[in-house]
């Protein structure tokens, strides 16, 4: 296939003898393997590739790898991908391509590929698969250290021969996208793009490697700067290096009739190749000679038809520009490598040490050769520094104006350098202009690196282990829908048929106030914590005093941060002496089991404590209601204190049982080995069936706990909420060193107008709040001329057996009580009033029985 831009012969990537169908923007197009999109379309005589993102006006392939700014498209076929460099997708058969406008979209299909992650060490990392890189991989491997050779092209700049060094390992379409502390190192490894759908299914797309090595070399060469003239960024315009790279890779011809606009002497190398390749030089203007293009012409299509120098129009259909060559050190700087300018070598070059053993050969110290500097005068507003960002000279003169001259400031000013190249075209040009010493660092990654990567295997149905409780079948069985609550399928609610989920939670409530409910309660954290200093290590943890717990009793606990705010909050049973049972909230529970480990193996390592999770190993239920004693029989019937716990048998069963209650009802919470907890279950729904006993989800648990006013660590903490904001001085012990206490006597907790817990009912009973709604003293105005003073926010809402009802945070909390506010959800204001948290049962009556 010869194109009418592909030459006759040359290529060294592309295989002439076999030929690629592809699509681009509706058109069937004709390709060789090896060919990048970018070559394909150049062959084929195809100019606009994408458009500015907010100029809209036509864009072209500007340059042959990373550090193009210009022609992103959407990949449709396959996988699909958005925001993909012409210049890195390699053609397959089948391909689909639109262009872009500088925005990429989702795909709004799975993606079935592949991605895996891997771990390597090595000796020496070296990265650049240029001359220099490969020398350097070749001159350490010879000693036999195990050496990895990393290289963002299909192929090293000359041949490998691994034979020849048994420890020297080759990647290739590897793309190092961020250095860390310590030598480590990340890459992405593109598999299967060149493959397209027929890659084989063993085959990842798509590899992350997260490499530790003992020295790091960065062989990652020099990048071309582009020259600034209004009119710049036409299809047609390219750096010089590039255009010719096009020839010697793909046997394409960037163009036909071609100016050459050079600062630098690589520009006339460039000149000399394109015109062996067989592109006519029609004209070369050299700025240190006095010569400049000062406009461009293009024609219907909005490509490049001419330039003007020095006011002479030159018909071209290819403007090779050459601004000189910068050494490409972004991984450099992430290791902490500074730059300095050097007339030399006309760019920023390395200067001082990195951190890590880190050490730079090659093009990227530099590339020897004065260059001249052009920044025109006229026309700033059509002069584009960054091509990725739209963004011109005009924009960077208007921020000079504004009294910026930091790079960084200017960058957030005009955005330049914010783009996906990260400034690789714009960032020394910008620097220059502003008469900076360096250059913005490129953070990692320096190339986008898609999501479905990151996530790896760990998508769908893998992201995270599905759990279920010994009774899941159970309530498969009788209807429930669930809800997922950490890596737990919780029953939500068992609607009856025709009900509506508001129906059969309120249903719920009512059993479980007026007779008896029952909850599957095993997805709590549970936590056994043994050993001579269990009782001293618990009361550092908790805010409360644990080691004046008596065997056989339990303690409400709070546990704080550092910095005095709640972390987590559950019941403490004291088992034996030295023997203790905590519960945490169900998503909470890894977190408090790592944060007592953090403790204990780096603060208090000679306290003699083991912890172990037992979450798993003990199916939970909770048995609720005034009539729950009946169920449970003569274990509860034989003079069962609240806060106790006691050991029985239950269907055969040995059981642990604890009097506690999340709902405000008499409740007992049956613990037993897992194993057996479905056979338990079943056995309690038979006790219960006399008397209407009825099994609830989670919402109706909210509903009942919010009810007495009973919190959510997560839902009524936020992190910056501390036991008195939400009514738990109480827990507080007066004496003890426990974590958050000092904390705690800061002034700023003590603050009167601290948001803090209180209840709030709407005015209209027939609506529920948004949970999340803002909470303002006065109804906002439709269009505010200021922001509107928040008080609070909402952080739980329902409609319960007291009916519609919320808790919320609200600045100056209790004192509040009585007045009218406002709830604001997407502009729409509810009045409501502030009550007491507790909207049931304030005096605590029917925790025991008591049906008054």
């Amino acid at each position: 296939m010869t194109g009418p831009f592909r030459a006759a012969e040359g290529g060294d990537r592309i295989d002439r003898s076999r030929t690629l169908a592809f699509t681009f923007d509706g058109f069937e197009l004709k390709a060789h393997p090896g060919d990048t999109l970018a070559s394909a379309l150049l062959a084929n005589g195809v100019r606009v590739v994408a458009h500015g993102p907010y100029s809209r006006r036509p864009r072209g392939v500007f340059s042959a790898g990373a550090e193009e700014p210009n022609a992103f498209v959407q990949v449709e076929s396959g996988p699909g991908e958005p925001m993909v460099r012409a210049t890195r997708l390699e053609v397959y058969d089948g391909l689909v391509a639109t262009p872009l406008a500088g925005r990429g979209r989702l795909l709004d299909r799975p993606d079935p590929s592949r991605y895996d992650k891997v771990y390597a060490h090595c000796d020496v990392l070296v990265v650049g698969g240029g001359s220099a890189g490969v020398q350097a991989a070749r001159e350490v491997a010879a000693t036999g250290a195990r050496v990895l050779l990393v290289d963002d092209q299909p192929e090293t700049a000359v041949p490998v021969h691994a034979r020849a060094f048994p420890d020297l390992t080759v990647l290739t379409r590897t793309t190092v996208t961020g250095y860390y502390d310590h030598n480590f190192v990340v890459a992405v490894e593109r598999r299967t793009d060149h493959l397209g759908e027929l890659a084989p299914a063993h085959l990842a797309r798509q590899r992350l490697w997260r490499i530790r090595a003992g020295r790091v070399v960065l062989a990652t060469g020099a990048l071309e700067r582009p020259m600034l003239f209004p009119g710049n960024d036409l299809p047609g315009i390219m750096l010089a290096g590039s255009a010719a790279a096009y020839i010697r890779r793909y046997g394409v011809l960037p163009g036909r009739r071609a100016v050459i606009f050079a600062a630098h002497d690589d520009g006339l190398r460039a000149a000399v190749d394109l015109r062996a390749g067989g592109v006519e030089i029609v004209r070369v203007v050299d700025v240190r000679e006095g010569e400049r293009v000062t406009d461009t012409e293009s024609d219907a299509n909005g490509v490049l038809s001419a330039v003007i120098v020095d006011g002479e129009r030159v018909p071209c259909d290819l403007l090779a520009v050459c601004g000189g060559w910068s050494p490409n050190l972004h991984l450099y700087g992430q290791a902490g490598g500074r730059t300095r300018w050097s007339d030399d070598h006309a760019g920023f070059v390395p200067f001082g040490e990195s951190r890590g053993d880190v050490r730079v050969v090659g093009a990227a110290l530099g590339v020897p050769g004065r260059a001249g500097e052009h920044v025109p005068e006229d026309d700033p507003g059509r002069v584009y520094v960054d091509l990725q960002r739209d963004a011109t000279l005009a924009e960077l003169r208007r921020a000079l104006g504004a009294g910026l001259t930091s790079g960084e400031h200017v960058k957030r000013y005009t955005t330049i350098g914010t783009g996906a190249d990260q400034g690789r075209t714009s960032g020394v040009v910008t620097a220059r202009i502003l008469g900076e010493t360096g250059t913005t660092t490129q953070r990692p990654p320096v190339e986008p690196i898609s999501m479905a990567l990151l996530a790896g295997r760990e998508r769908g149905d893998l992201l995270s282990p599905i759990r279920r409780t010994p009774m899941h079948s159970w309530h498969e069985e009788h209807g429930a829908l669930f809800e997922n609550v950490g890596d737990w399928k919780r029953p939500w609610y068992y609607p009856s048929a025709g009900e509506s989920m508001e129906e059969a939670v309120l249903r719920e409530c009512r059993a479980a106030r007026g007779s008896v409910g029952v909850l599957d309660a095993s997805t709590l954290g549970k936590i056994d914590v043994q050993g001579p200093d269990a009782a001293e290590f618990l009361d550092r943890i908790y805010t409360g005093r644990l080691s004046s717990l008596r065997v056989g009793r339990c303690r409400y606990g709070v546990m704080c941060g550092v910095d005095g705010m709640v972390f987590d909050d559950g019941v403490v049973a004291r088992l034996g002496p030295d023997h203790f049972h905590l519960t945490t909230t169900t998503g909470n529970a890894g977190h408090v089991l790592d944060w007592l480990e953090e403790w204990l193996q780096t603060e208090w390592p000679e306290l003699r404590v083991r912890c172990t999770s037992v979450t798993d190993q003990w199916a939970a239920i909770a048995l609720v209601g005034p009539r729950s004693r009946d169920v449970l029989g003569p274990i509860a019937q034989n003079g069962f204190p609240f806060m106790a716990i006691r050991e029985g048998d239950i269907a055969g069963v040995r059981a642990r049982i604890f009097r506690i209650s999340y709902s405000g009802e008499l409740a007992y919470e049956i613990n037993v080995p897992a194993w057996h907890g479905l056979t338990v279950w079943e056995a309690i729904i038979r006790a219960g069936e006399p008397y209407g006993i009825t099994p609830y989800g989670t919402e109706t648990m909210h509903v009942l706990r919010a009810e007495k006013g009973f919190i959510v660590a997560g839902q009524e903490t936020d992190g910056t909420v501390t036991p008195g904001d939400v009514g738990l001085n109480w827990t507080l012990a007066p004496e003890g060193d426990w974590l958050g206490r000092r904390s705690l006597s800061r002034k700023d907790t003590a603050r009167a107008d601290r948001k803090r817990l209180v209840g709030l009912r709407p005015d209209d009973p027939s609506v529920v709040l948004v949970e999340g709604a803002q909470i303002v003293a006065e109804p906002p105005p439709e269009k505010p001329d200021e922001p509107v003073p928040m008080l609070g926010h909402v952080t739980s809402s329902y409609r319960g057996t007291v009916g519609s009802f919320a808790l919320a945070l609200v600045s100056g909390g209790m004192e509040r009580e009585g007045q009218r506010l406002y709830a604001v959800d997407s502009g729409h204001a509810v009045p409501v009033l502030v009550t007491d948290p507790v909207a049931y049962d304030k005096e605590g009556r029917r925790r025991d029985g008591d049906p008054a």
